[in-house]
């Protein structure tokens, strides 16, 4: 193998991690404002996510899926920035002026405010179950916590949610 070979690998691996990136970055970016509850954090999931990727970029083969590896080191991610942060509550607090671009409206707006005020660890658990789909056991290992936990937190958060939306919902119509 000469050195040409090396550089050709390398301008097709970066061409392929761009292309990836082009495709799936606004579906990585929709993940991460489900989990973690605003367009800010999100994007630094993202953008650290991708970075881990990029820099495993040339140990995938091609059967891997690049998707499923950046989605769960964003999990991991937000875990772990939630396991750093446990006693602070950082808030976001929308702009003055109202943004209009894909907000929901109604029943969907108090669901999505309901999920933005759970513990970090409880929006996880649900973003993974409902939106990745993962039964227990995959959450558990994204998390590295147990299958119990899963349980109890998803169960937590879902009675929070059943609590906060219909109180919402009447606050809105008033």
């Amino acid at each position: 193998m000469n050195g040409n070979d090396g550089r050709q690998e390398q301008v097709d691996g970066d061409a392929r991690f761009a292309e990836f990136v082009t495709h799936r970055g606004e579906a990585l970016m929709r993940y991460g404002h489900v989990l973690a509850g605003n367009p800010h954090d999100a994007a630094d999931l993202v953008q650290e996510a991708l970075l881990k990727l990029r820099a495993a970029w040339p140990r995938l083969r091609s059967k891997d899926n690049p998707e499923s590896y950046v989605r769960t080191t964003m999990a991991r991610l937000h875990i772990a920035t939630w396991r750093l942060r446990r006693r602070e509550q950082p808030a976001w607090e929308p702009p003055d002026r109202e943004h209009h671009d894909v907000l929901p409206s109604g029943d969907e707006q108090a669901m999505w405010r309901a999920l933005a005020g759970l513990p970090r660890r409880q929006r996880a658990v649900l973003v993974l179950r409902y939106y990745e789909q993962l039964d227990d056991a995959e959450i558990a290992g994204v998390l590295g916590i147990s299958r119990g936990t899963v349980r109890s937190q998803a169960s937590r958060a879902l009675d929070k949610l059943r609590a906060a939306v219909p109180a919402a919902i009447e606050e809105a119509t008033r």
